[in-house]
């Protein structure tokens, strides 16, 4: 095969009409340009310049290569910016996991900014559960993941930089015309006689409930199991129950229903937000 930097310094003779000339653009001396000229034509097995009192000129032999090289030097070239792009975030793809609520309420935001920016990089977004993006990462299926974890299922793994990027808190979701909807702030201990709408299907939220109203001394009584905040918020409107959610997941909130924050002596958890 042949070597593509004689073969480069052949093109930039070709062109300049001078083996210096072509030296000095390629950052060599003038006898290490002309041992690498020979070493090119006993490569090929032919001249590929001639020698004139001036300078040089190819042989035929040498201006088909010098055309070869030209093309050479322009992909080359082409893939040196193909580089510094990628460098640039100019282009390429950018992978991301994300889940519903996180969807919903602060990626949008992100990519639109990330686009005003970097209008070259193709985003491709995956959701998925806590388990299934953790094993994203893991895969290489994707390359960042928003994630979140409450104190008693913290994201420890050693494989993955995590970032913190906000905490978000958990509310209780009233209809508008609730007694409680005058609150300030609520203690979850004084719900105990209260229905409850939960999440289905072992949804996170729906272990939020338990582990709450069990903290604060009694079991919550079960109106209707919801399968989307949406839905959720429907029944709390309807005067089926109460809810709890986090703040995130209802940024797409019902004129019908009203969130109140609970007292800080006895908190709700409080979700963290994180980049894997």
């Amino acid at each position: 095969m042949l070597n593509v930097r004689r073969l480069l310094l052949l093109t930039e003779a070709a062109e300049r009409g001078s083996l210096t000339a072509a030296a000095e653009a390629m950052g060599m001396t003038v006898s290490a340009a002309s041992q690498q000229m020979s070493l090119l034509e006993r490569e090929v097995g032919q001249p590929v310049v001639e020698r004139l009192p001036r300078g040089i000129r190819t042989t035929p032999a040498g201006a088909a290569l010098a055309d070869r090289g030209r093309a050479i030097r322009r992909e080359l070239r082409a893939a040196e910016a193909d580089l510094e792009s990628f460098a640039h975030l100019d282009q390429g793809t950018l992978r991301l996991g994300s889940f519903p609520t996180a969807s919903a309420s602060l990626l949008p935001l992100a990519l639109t900014r990330f686009r005003r920016k970097h209008a070259g990089i193709r985003i491709e977004v995956r959701a998925g559960v806590l388990d299934e993006l953790r094993e994203m990462l893991h895969t290489g299926e994707v390359e960042q993941a928003l994630l979140w974890d409450y104190d008693w299922n913290r994201v420890d793994d050693p494989a993955l930089s995590l970032t913190h990027l906000l905490d978000d808190p958990t509310v209780l979701v009233v209809s508008a015309d609730s007694p409680l909807r005058t609150h300030t702030s609520v203690r979850l201990g004084d719900l105990a006689d209260q229905e409850w709408i939960i999440r289905a299907d072992n949804h996170p939220v729906a272990d939020v409930l338990r582990r709450s109203c069990r903290r604060a001394g009694f079991e919550p009584r079960i109106a209707y199991a919801s399968h989307d905040y949406q839905e959720a918020q429907a029944m709390v409107a309807a005067g089926l129950g109460i809810a709890l959610a986090p703040r995130l997941a209802l940024t797409s909130r019902r004129s019908d229903v009203r969130l109140l924050p609970f007292a800080y002596d006895i908190p709700a958890p409080t979700r963290r937000i994180l980049l894997a």
